[in-house]
């Protein structure tokens, strides 16, 4: 949804200075954004934010397609934090607006003079969004914090890959990504309490929270998951499995209803080693060399229709070329086109007030002028 007329989204009133750089402290604004907030990006002058310059670039203008994307809604200035007039430009902003998120190292705004006590002191309502790769306390608080090192130190590279393979690390910013909308929440959960105060929202402790119960597992009984490739100790089949074309699905049998429509498709409904997740967990290893045999004996086209006869789970395994294509994330509106660019559409459809994607990552300092003379307004 592109900018209806007239339309500002929810958060419209919601004003937000946005300190921080590159994906997990940015992403956290670009939620607030995407729902109506005014957002100003303060960045580095002449290079700007090291986004800019990330990875690919668009072969257009040149511009990195991560800025592009997760700067998008975002009005940009371009301040020295070290120089007297620009410190003093930001303080006027901090008094009239709502929220700041950062996500330099800990210690690093307040050498600026700009620390917590500045900041609510010119705003005492003020949520301050601090995003940091260990948090603002403890022994490994001053770190230098990555989203690599958040998935190496909360668990999830132990039980990721093969089980006599490396521990395996995601092919994308995940931890970011998730941190982005951990401190968002953190954000919108901290401006409902109606009192200025800090958000400390770490990569690490976000990656720990979506590991589920391995902790409770652990410190209960000493047990711990292993890794088992695409596999989960808990359902089996589950995972992804090659047809006969070369083409892979994707398959699920998390629930016993399930689970037993897919052993009845396999033919092997009525074998006792597979009638409760108990049984099918003692002989998980048989349960997948019947399920690799099946689908290799069939088209991927096959595979998904029986599956989908059976209402049994079971999804393509897509990647962006047939993303593009497909007519369910069409019809979602999951791809969008943003000032000519391509990129997400919104993370959530909201049926009375939704949000509004109105333009791209802009070019540093693109609202400066205007910024400097009029502020908010």
């Amino acid at each position: 949804m592109t900018d209806p007329a007239g339309h500002r989204g929810p958060l419209h009133d919601l004003r937000v200075i946005d300190l921080s750089t590159v994906i997990a402290g940015p992403k956290c604004a670009s939620y607030l954004a995407d729902f109506g907030a005014d957002v100003i990006k303060v960045e580095r002058p002449i290079d700007g934010d090291s986004l800019r310059k990330m990875a690919w670039r668009d072969p257009r203008d040149g511009e990195g397609l991560w800025w592009k994307v997760i700067n998008r809604n975002k009005r940009t200035i371009a301040l020295d934090l070290k120089d007297r007039a620009d410190h003093a430009l930001l303080i006027d902003l901090v008094r009239d607006a709502h929220v700041v998120v950062e996500n330099f190292r800990p210690g690093t705004l307040e050498r600026l003079g700009l620390g917590p006590d500045v900041l609510l002191d010119a705003n005492p309502a003020l949520v301050i969004t601090r995003v940091t790769g260990f948090g603002q306390t403890g022994p490994y608080r001053n770190r230098a914090g990555f989203a690599t090192i958040a998935e190496a130190m909360s668990g999830l590279a132990s039980i990721s890959g093969e089980p006599d393979g490396q521990p395996l690390l995601p092919p994308i910013a995940l931890t970011d990504e998730l941190t982005g909308l951990a401190s968002a929440l953190a954000t919108m959960i901290a401006l409902h309490s109606g009192v200025g105060q800090v958000a400390d929202v770490s990569l690490l402790e976000t990656m720990f929270q979506v590991m589920g119960p391995l902790v409770s597992l652990f410190r209960l009984t000493g047990e711990m998951q292993q890794r088992l490739g695409a596999g989960l100790p808990y359902t089996v089949p589950r995972g992804t499995y090659r047809c006969s074309d070369g083409r892979w699905v994707g398959v699920s049998a998390s629930t016993d209803s399930v689970a037993h429509r897919v052993t009845a498709l396999l033919g092997v409904g009525d074998d006792p080693r597979f009638s409760t997740f108990a049984e099918r967990m003692e002989h998980r290893d048989a349960l997948e060399a019947i399920m690799i045999a099946w689908c290799a004996q069939r088209t991927q086209t096959e595979v998904l229709q029986l599956f989908t006869d059976a209402q049994a789970a079971i999804g393509p395994v897509m990647d962006m070329a047939d993303i593009s294509v497909d007519p369910h994330y069409a019809e979602r509106d999951a791809i969008v086109d943003v000032g000519g660019t391509p990129m997400q559409g919104l993370i959530a459809k909201l049926s009375a007030t939704p949000g509004v994607l109105r333009w791209p990552g802009r070019s540093i300092d693109a609202d400066g002028d205007e910024i400097r003379a009029n502020g908010w307004d």
